[in-house]
């Protein structure tokens, strides 16, 4: 029996939708602009959590299809009490952005074009596209414009392949292939990263084969800027050229690293500097911000989230390499059957992806919509609420600002953690505003990211109101 008469669902059409398939594509984009219209009034946490909705979708497969339109009507209906609104401008747990409407609607391309971006030949205007948008940001960031930039999934792995970069140039300088030997038997590499890394860094070291565990942790400060000293001490004890990776915004903090100092430093040794600037490299971008980052252009590789502070969708971040050619040699998979490169930008030779969607295509629409002027002005409105936040709170007793406020982090404790848990537990319950948990030198903290491109100072009024009510009832 032919397929298409055992699954009447399959279409046999070609290049045209049938009707069912517009239905469900329709469907889809009516409910999507539902979702985001509903945003603001509801509550800024999930009504259910997994234990809630598994029955919804945890049963057999069918073993018949379902229409498109009626699949697309159940999953947006059966979903949406469970997910969470991460694009409430009320929203502050993480930095995560908001998924600015523009580039939700270009990511509505990217699915339908369905386009595999690792090639320039098979997909000539994502590349392009693609090519513009590491262009643009590598200026915006103040970064060498020859830089080379790989878009990635996020900041976890573009530290991945910065890391792998230094690893494998780290190990030529030393008369080593890595490519063709792998790493049995390969010179010692030293590293050493600051003791209030994220995790994304240490992920890193994992996947790139050093092993954390193994890596040096330098002093940090009340901060959690690493302390020249303990970098100057450690350097001194390396017997090889050492992998040091910094920071550009602790997570808990918002501080960065002295890079103006560790960075010569670090080269005086023959080592490489990575950067881990996942949210707050975009610092950099603004002049009058620029400062608090002073010297970090200088390293040889960073780490960058779009969906964090640009407020891509989900699935956007750069792998940049001061180098491009290391960052080539590190990444290039190329086999016989592949097109041959052209005279433009290969994408595949710059992630460790030989398929991939056309993720840049939404942070394009962004930063064209925005332009530079509209970037900088996100990021320095960001900061300002943040230290408007701070200075709201100050006056309260029952409430510390931890951190000295730099970019848009706040970190809050209360007079003990039980009191602090307590607090938070009611405000992330109530739901009118969503911080989040975290730890800070032994206390529990609630932690306050403003990243969002439509929170305002209505929001922070009502993230103020909503801690000190929580505070005066687990008083």
């Amino acid at each position: 029996m032919p397929m298409t008469e055992s699954n009447p669902f399959l279409s046999q059409s070609r290049l045209a939708l049938d009707p069912e398939d517009r239905q469900a594509m329709e469907a889809a984009l009516r409910h999507a602009i539902a979702f985001r219209e509903g945003i603001d009034g509801g509550p800024a946490r999930p009504k259910l959590r997994p234990a809630d909705l598994v029955d919804r979708f945890s049963g057999p497969l069918p073993e018949t299809g379902e229409p498109a339109p009626a699949v697309i009507e159940a999953l947006a209906t059966e979903a949406r009490d469970g997910i969470h609104p991460h694009l409430s401008p009320r929203f502050f747990g993480y930095v995560i952005g908001g998924s600015m409407p523009v580039g939700t609607a270009a990511d509505f391309l990217v699915s339908a074009w369905g386009q595999n971006a690792a090639s320039s030949w098979e997909s000539p205007a994502v590349a392009v596209i693609e090519q513009t948008v590491c262009r643009w940001c590598l200026d915006l960031l103040g970064l060498p414009a020859d830089s080379g930039v790989g878009i990635v999934t996020g900041a976890t792995v573009a530290n991945t392949q910065g890391i792998m970069a230094a690893r494998d140039a780290l190990l030529a300088r030393q008369g080593w292939d890595a490519g063709e030997r792998g790493l049995f038997g390969a010179p010692e590499i030293p590293v050493l990263i600051g003791a209030d890394a994220h995790s994304a860094p240490l992920a890193a070291l994992r996947y790139a084969g050093f092993g954390p565990g193994r890596a040096i942790r330098l002093d940090t400060d009340g901060q959690g800027r690493i302390r020249l000293e303990a970098l100057e001490n450690a350097l001194n004890d390396c017997a090889n050229p050492p992998l040091v990776v910094l920071q550009a915004g602790q997570i808990n903090t918002g501080a960065s690293d002295p890079f103006a100092e560790a960075i010569p430093l670090i080269h005086r040794h023959h080592g490489w500097a990575h950067v881990d600037g996942a949210f707050g490299l975009w610092l950099h971008a603004v002049p009058a911000l620029r400062d608090r980052l002073k010297g970090v252009a200088q390293a040889d590789s960073w780490a960058v989230d779009l969906h964090k502070w640009l407020n891509a969708p989900y699935d956007a971040g750069l792998s940049i390499v001061r180098d491009r050619a290391a960052l080539v040699a590190a990444m290039t998979a190329r086999g016989a059957y592949l097109p041959e490169p052209g005279k433009t930008w290969e994408p595949s030779d710059s992630t460790l992806e030989l398929s991939r969607r056309a993720r840049g295509v939404p942070s394009y629409a962004i930063l064209r919509h925005l332009g530079a002027s509209g970037v900088r002005d996100m990021i320095a409105r960001h900061c300002a609420l943040a230290r408007y936040l701070a200075d709201r709170l100050a006056s309260d007793p029952g409430i510390t600002v931890l951190n000295e406020v730099v970019s848009n982090q706040v970190a809050l404790a209360c007079a003990d953690d039980a009191t602090t848990q307590a607090v938070l537990d009611r405000v992330q319950t109530r739901g009118r505003v969503y911080p989040s948990h975290g730890l800070w030198r032994g206390r529990k903290i609630i932690r306050c990211s403003i990243s969002n491109h439509a929170t305002d100072r209505a929001d922070i009024d009502v993230l103020v109101e909503e801690l000190l009510a929580a505070l005066r009832e687990a008083g």
